[in-house]
């Protein structure tokens, strides 16, 4: 399955992407971003689902969620655009894409409290703050936990 709007395309991502995914994380996230290790995981597990924004060759969004059936929900792990293709549409195609195809009637995430544009985006997309996780982040900042109610 693949989107596209002319401008980017939604594709399934793998192992495959592993290097360019890295630089992406680290570029957009900084002190946030995730290990090696646990990069290799959210692109080779199979309870993940993800998918990257790619224009040409380029990759320039990540996305990935895990699917968590015995807690009946799903979380996004992490979800990324590169700086200079922000505002495009790109977070929120990657969102959609993968609230579709999780299956789930839930989707969780986690946001830094003062990553305020990312919480517009969310909560555009239907995103209720449902907890707060106190020094969750690098650095002692607080966690904001967000829902969407979604359809199976």
């Amino acid at each position: 399955m693949s989107k596209s709007n002319g401008a980017f395309e939604i594709v399934r991502a793998s192992l495959l992407d592993l290097n360019p995914v890295r630089e992406l994380e680290n570029l957009a996230f900084e002190q946030d971003a995730w290990p090696l290790i646990e990069m290799i995981g959210v692109l080779s597990l199979p309870s993940i689902e993800r998918w990257k924004a790619v224009q040409g060759e380029k990759l320039v969004g990540f996305v990935a969620a895990d699917i968590r059936r015995r807690q009946d929900l799903a979380w996004i792990a992490t979800i990324a655009v590169h700086p200079d293709h922000r505002g495009l549409g790109i977070g929120d195609a990657l969102m959609q894409t993968v609230e579709e195809r999780v299956g789930m009637p839930a989707m969780r995430l986690s946001v830094r409290a003062t990553n305020l544009k990312a919480m517009r985006l969310y909560q555009r997309r239907g995103y209720e703050q449902i907890d707060v996780w106190p020094n969750y982040y690098i650095g002692g900042e607080d966690a904001i936990v967000m829902e969407k109610k979604l359809t199976k």
